[in-house]
């Protein structure tokens, strides 16, 4: 049959030229499509680095001179003695789980401050985001050691003038994984006089979840509790099973248990409320995209259908004499299919090979920091492969199906 077939493609290789160069066009082009769309669903599921399930940022005012419940003349020694109070009360409510407070560090937070690294002759970049964390922030998020620590672990780890970071510190730079690092002396913001063990190396944490993992850099160190005040990040994380309501609940006791001095309260958000609300406009973004791209598949797809379509229709008076002779039904569709199929094959290596190029010209989207991997390039070729086939198949099995219905001799006829 193979060979039968490879025959008559031969000798019909004028009629199928155009045909050829279609599904030439149509596998590279579907090919950068599927290619960008790995490049988009990769990104969005990598693992984020944290958990916020469960958590809530607190957001704290000061009463002033206005407020009727106002404390006059307070020391800063009163204030942090305030903030720590508040803290303590909360981690004692019986739905929480635990506390932190932070400084530009909770997730989705547009506020960053940066810090770069450097040991030996290797520096990090200038976007590495510096997180100012007390040691139950890794309880709130979630965090994981590179090495298997445990949130609990790393809570332990952060004493004194240490520093964690993110394994991927000097991935884009130098190649290397951070975990190999652990234990060793690090200069933190170009203080050449002071140096930091680096104690324990985090699983990357993004930034986003539109940002790869890659490009997303931590560092993390210890929150001097002298600074705590009303304005430093309190977020907590509740125990499973806590009521959907926490939040308004807590909001409803606010006012008797959780004002202290002149430090009160005002409002709590879900984690989930703020990631919706940070991302929506990369969300709108990817939205538009997605829909461009889906267009341009429903327009490829409806062509290449119509091509196979209108082709397997003027064979109708081939497929009813065939069937006249003793042909069945099964082995004309099978017959039809291989040769659509078959057309697909002998232009696949082509496709390839100008995929290849491409992807070696880097002209498709970064991923890692390369534009080409054998397994994602494998990937979208045979996904590529998979949907073409899809559109030949369908575009023969509708047509098929009706001639094989029609008699002989009225085919005949029309023709």
């Amino acid at each position: 049959m193979n060979k039968k077939l490879l025959t008559q493609l031969y000798n019909e290789r004028r009629s199928n030229a155009w045909l050829l160069i279609e599904l030439l066009l149509v596998s590279v082009v579907l090919w950068y499509i599927v290619d960008s769309l790995f490049v988009t669903f990769s990104t969005y599921t990598e693992p984020r680095g944290f958990d916020i399930t469960n958590t809530y940022n607190i957001e704290m005012g000061y009463y002033d001179e206005k407020s009727l419940d106002y404390i006059p003349n307070q020391t800063d020694k009163e204030l942090n003695s305030d903030m720590r109070e508040l803290i303590d009360r909360l981690r004692r409510h019986p739905a929480v789980e635990a506390v932190s407070a932070s400084l530009t560090s909770y997730p989705y937070n547009g506020t960053n401050n940066m810090i770069l690294a450097q040991i030996d002759t290797m520096q990090s970049n200038n976007r590495v985001i510096w997180r100012r964390v007390t040691p139950d922030f890794f309880r709130v998020f979630r965090y994981q050691g590179a090495n298997g620590e445990t949130p609990e672990q790393l809570a332990a780890l952060l004493k004194g003038d240490v520093f964690m970071a993110s394994r991927n510190l000097f991935q884009a730079q130098y190649n290397v994984d951070l975990k190999d690092f652990v234990n060793r002396s690090f200069i933190l913001g170009g203080d050449t006089t002071n140096y930091y063990p680096l104690v324990a190396t985090l699983e990357n944490v993004r930034y986003t979840d539109f940002t790869q993992a890659c490009k997303s850099t931590t560092i993390v160190s210890l929150l001097n509790e002298n600074w705590l005040d009303h304005t430093v990040e309190l977020c907590i994380r509740v125990r499973e099973g806590a009521s959907p309501t926490f939040a308004e609940d807590l909001m409803t006791e606010a006012s008797k248990q959780y004002c202290v001095g002149n430090i009160f309260m005002f409002k709590v958000t879900s984690f989930e409320t703020i990631r919706q609300n940070f991302q929506l406009t990369e969300m709108n973004y990817t939205r538009k995209d997605l829909v461009g791209v889906g267009f341009l598949l429903v327009n490829v797809f409806l062509g290449l259908l119509g091509t196979f379509w209108f082709r397997t229709h003027q064979r109708r008076a081939e497929i009813a004499l065939m069937m006249a002779f003793g042909g069945s039904k099964r082995a004309m569709f099978k017959r039809l299919m291989s040769e659509g199929l078959l057309l697909l094959v002998v232009v696949t290596p082509l496709a390839m090979l100008i995929n290849f190029n491409i992807a070696y010209a880097e002209l498709t989207y970064s991923w890692n920091f390369t534009f080409y991997s054998v397994e994602r390039f494998f990937i979208c070729v045979f996904s590529t492969f998979a949907l073409i086939a899809l559109m030949i198949l369908l575009g023969i099995w509708f047509p098929a199906r009706k001639a094989m219905k029609i008699q002989l001799a009225e085919t005949l006829h029309d023709d």
